[in-house]
Parts: C-alpha cells; structure tokens; sequence
C-alpha cells in the first residue's frame, strides 16, 4: 500500500535492452528498546547487485553521523535541560527522488495479472538500490534547508537553525532523528510542519539511540 500510494513506480513493456533489477520481499520483527516485539514488518527490498555501475546507478553514499556528534548535542541538551524528542520516519527510503533510469521485476506475490510480463520504471527510490540512501538524505537534506536549517561543515547529519530567536538541533541517522532545542513550543511547531512533509512517528522522548542509552533519574535523565 505505502509503495502505491506513493507512486513508487509505473508499468512499462519489457525489453531485452533493460537492465531488469530483482527483487524479494524481507520479513523481520522490530523490537522496543526493552526487547519487547514492537511490530512485524515486510519489506519489498531491491537486488541491488543487479545493477551496473553507469547504466542505473552512479554516485553512492550514506551519511552516519559520527558518535562524538551525538555525545555532544546529547550532552549539550541534558545539562541544559531540554526535551529530546525522536522521530522515526515511514519508509524513508521510498521517499527519495530517483535520478537514474532504474527497471525492476514486478514484486513476488503482486504480479499484475492485466500485465503479467511488464517491469517497474521505479519513478522513487526502495531499498536495495545502491543510490536509496543517497536520494533519501538529498530529499531530507533539501527540505531542512530550504526550511531554514544550516548543514554543519563538522558533520553533514547535523543541521541547525538560529533564527527568529528559536535554535533548533537536528541529527539525522538514516531515517532516524533526534531534535532538541531550548523551546519546547518551537520545537512542536517544527515537528507539526515536518509530519505535513514527510510521514514520520513521533516516538515520544530519547531513550536509545545507536547505542547510547538516556536513563531517566531523579535529578534528571542521565547519559552513561
């Protein structure tokens, strides 16, 4: 549903000049910080070692931001007391613009029967690809920048905005984000603009994130 509702791709006749990536669909339980079963998820990922170099794919990277980025801004809002929420954004990667010309086979399972031999123009980007994580971050990229945000020189996962008296800290992992700010309205009325953009779950404040744990206290949360 969420590859159609977001125009994913188009049919087209196949031909013996396309270069046709597979597919698969990838089933995994996601967990709660506590190891409780949070949801099933199935995943229509692309064979992306199907693709040749020049012909459907070019430049390939994905941005991580780096640990001591995180202990910082971390750090920088626990001893200064502001709210730390975390936003997960659904299914990120089919929300990146596809620059390349891309074929794929129609998804096991889901083969439309009025055109059973067609293949997929992927019109955006699905996991698997080897350009997914690149096209996703531009799109995000594009959006917080076009919003007012700064991209650091120190590390491109981070963004900020300074303006109209309101800072607000971003890092960006993949399709998961931190944001903090010392004002907490400011801070909602972004969130609120930002799910009108892109769908995204607020997950409510930080508990874990790559590995680093927020432990909630008396005096206040605590990072180990």
């Amino acid at each position: 549903q969420a590859l159609t509702r977001n125009n994913t791709w188009t049919l087209t006749p196949a031909s013996t000049t396309h270069n046709i990536v597979g597919c698969k669909w990838v089933f995994r339980i996601k967990y709660n910080p506590d190891n409780s079963i949070q949801k099933y998820k199935a995943r229509l990922v692309a064979k992306g070692f199907h693709q040749k170099a020049g012909i459907d794919y070019s430049n390939t990277y994905s941005p991580v931001v780096k640990p001591i980025t995180i202990r910082l801004m971390l750090t920088l809002a626990l001893t200064q007391g502001w709210s730390l929420p975390q936003l997960d954004i659904n299914n990120a990667f089919l929300q990146g613009t596809l620059n390349e010309t891309v074929y794929m086979s129609q998804p096991p399972g889901f083969i439309d029967s009025k055109s059973p031999t067609s293949v997929c123009l992927l019109q955006k980007t699905i996991y698997g690809l080897k350009q997914a994580p690149r096209a996703w971050f531009t799109e995000l990229k594009t959006y917080l920048l076009t919003y007012g945000f700064i991209a650091s020189h120190a590390d491109p996962s981070l963004f900020v905005y300074n303006k109209h008296k309101s800072s607000i800290y971003i890092l960006v992992y993949i399709d998961d984000i931190i944001i903090t700010g010392p004002s907490p309205h400011h801070l909602s009325a972004f969130i609120n603009k930002f799910t009108v953009r892109l769908s995204l779950n607020d997950l409510g404040p930080l508990s874990s994130f790559l590995g680093s744990h927020i432990t909630p206290t008396a005096p206040g949360p605590h990072l180990p």
